[in-house]
């Protein structure tokens, strides 16, 4: 993308035409930070904002009109296309995002959040609720800031003059301001580290030989894992593009180092398409995170797909909204439905193995075993200091299904018959 940019650049000022390529589609200029660092992107956060300091522009809050169009000439002002005149079919859906575009809506979602001024000046991430969705527990601005349709910096100003006004606030890494940050910081290290987006190559991410299981990846994308909260968070992916962070964390995790341990490029890439907020750094970003390959690394703390959504909703109404089939479960199952006696799933029209899947794994003892691997595999990046070649993963592989063979008969995994 940098390339490409550079070569129009070059093209036109070859050509005599003045270039004008201003940073505003971040707060700082990540340039600047990585030559503040001795040509190194910083690799924590709170390095980071040592370095980042205060930004020097200055933001008027007040907005301004477009100026008008003007003298058109001949030439014929469109219509916004169809997406039929765009080559698409349109599909019958049951449910749309509830996320319009445009920056009119970005501005509008931007002074409901800044109205409740005391919601702004104690907000804390991780706090937020993941399972609710009739009125999210966060902004929902980050798909207008990845389209452009607002800007990031005017934002970090609205919120420096809530600050202002407010007896207390919180701070970095866990405020509204902090959040914004964050963004920054992943794209100061994308931006300084070459192949940010690879396992391969990149000398900040972790050598893993993750496994190549189409079959559960494909479980996992289509709500199809047995896993009722793992579930429910990937069809409201499908369906409104979005979703609260930490319902983010809880998939990611079980894609890669929680149960499956598949690769987190193949998460990556389906977040990216499917993701309305999708942003280049930022989604590797945290997939490099959540997959323990960089910048966190207690892989032992893993998200449970049972208890970590039943603390925010013990009745289940999130994954009876997203999963129908499951919508009479009574909510001492509605975690674990492939627990509940036959005559339970038959009252609740939910035969498990036929309407719902089984899980395609045992959550403990696949957590238990994505645990081991990942420890040999730290233990194989410190002993050649990050310098793991594709043999010495091929032997790591090895290893582990020779370790797998081990416990045979031993039900180290279930796999069932993936229920379509």
């Amino acid at each position: 993308m940098f390339n490409s940019c550079a070569a129009v650049a070059n093209y036109a000022s070859a050509a005599g035409i003045e270039v004008f390529s201003p940073v505003s589609h971040t707060i700082f200029d990540p340039a600047d930070i990585i030559e503040k660092n001795g040509g190194r992107p910083p690799l924590s956060y709170q390095s980071f904002l040592k370095l980042a300091g205060e930004p020097s522009f200055s933001l008027s809050v007040e907005l301004s009109w477009m100026p008008p169009v003007g003298d058109v000439g001949r030439c014929e002002i469109l219509q916004v296309p169809t997406l039929k005149e765009l080559g698409y079919v349109e599909k019958h859906q049951d449910e749309f995002t509830p996320f319009r575009g445009g920056e009119s809506e970005a501005l509008r979602r931007l002074r409901e959040s800044l109205s409740d001024k005391e919601w702004v000046a104690n907000f804390e991430k991780p706090k937020g609720d993941p399972s609710a969705y009739i009125k999210p527990a966060t902004t929902v601005l980050s798909p207008y800031l990845k389209f452009g349709c607002l800007s990031s910096r005017y934002f970090y100003q609205c919120l420096k003059d809530v600050y202002k006004n407010v007896k207390r606030h919180t701070s970095p890494p866990v405020s509204l301001v902090g959040q914004l940050l964050w963004r920054e910081f992943f794209y100061t290290v994308a931006f300084g580290t070459p192949n940010f987006d690879e396992m391969k190559g990149n000398k900040i991410c972790k050598q893993i030989p993750w496994n190549d299981d189409d079959k559960l990846l494909a479980a996992w994308r289509e709500a199809r894992t047995g896993y009722p909260w793992i579930d429910a968070i990937m069809v409201q992916l499908r369906k409104w593009g979005w979703m609260h962070h930490l319902a983010r964390h809880s998939v990611a995790c079980f894609l890669t180092r929680g149960d499956l341990f598949v690769h987190w490029e193949k998460g990556r890439d389906i977040f990216e398409r499917l993701l309305i907020d999708s942003d280049w750094a930022i989604n590797n970003g945290n997939w490099l995170w959540l997959s323990c390959s960089s910048f966190f690394y207690q892989y032992n703390r893993i998200y449970s797909p049972i208890s970590f959504g039943r603390k925010y909703d013990p009745n289940g109404n999130y994954i009876r909204h997203f999963l129908p089939i499951l919508k009479d479960m009574p909510k001492e199952y509605i975690y674990e439905p492939w627990t509940a006696p036959l005559s339970v799933q038959t009252k609740a029209k939910c035969i498990i193995g036929r309407d719902y899947p089984k899980p395609v794994v045992l959550h403990d003892t696949a957590s238990n075993e994505c645990r081991k691997k990942m420890g040999q595999a730290y233990a194989l990046n410190q002993r050649l200091n990050g310098r793991v070649s594709e043999e010495d993963l091929r032997k790591l592989r090895r290893k582990f299904d020779e370790d797998e063979d081990k416990q045979e008969p031993k039900p180290r995994r279930q796999r069932q018959k993936l229920i379509k």
